[in-house]
């Protein structure tokens, strides 16, 4: 059983940075960042592989944010730049069997979950 924390939300206003981070227990597959407001499904961010030579990105945040990870810490992190209102949520951090992902990101492909960290942004 492998257990994920999140790190690194906050509040920040529109236009500003955060680098939200996970920490794994142990080994991961590919793991990737998901986002939940209240009343809607949680949505699929970004995902990458265990290698961590292919990512795919969510539509609404393409260009603007990064994921990456370094296997040697069991660590996954997520660079959102140019942050708007929109981009409200909490934030999930997950990681799944198989060590590639697909570029549905969907959340029923998980099998591991951490308990999310706030992201606010203000205009």
């Amino acid at each position: 059983q492998v257990q994920l924390v999140e790190s690194g939300g906050g509040s920040v206003q529109t236009g500003g940075s955060l680098r939200l981070s996970c920490v794994a227990s142990g080994d991961t597959n590919a793991m990737a960042w998901f986002r939940q407001v209240p009343g809607k499904e949680r949505e699929g961010v970004a995902c990458i592989y265990r290698s961590g030579g292919f990512t795919y990105y969510a539509g609404s945040v393409k260009g603007r944010v990064t994921i990456s990870r370094d296997n040697s810490k069991n660590m996954a992190y997520l660079q959102m730049n140019d942050l708007t209102p929109e981009d409200s949520a909490m934030y999930y951090c997950a990681a799944r069997r198989p060590n590639w992902c697909t570029e549905s990101i969907r959340a029923d492909e998980y099998n591991y979950w951490g308990q999310g960290t706030q992201v606010t942004v203000s205009s």
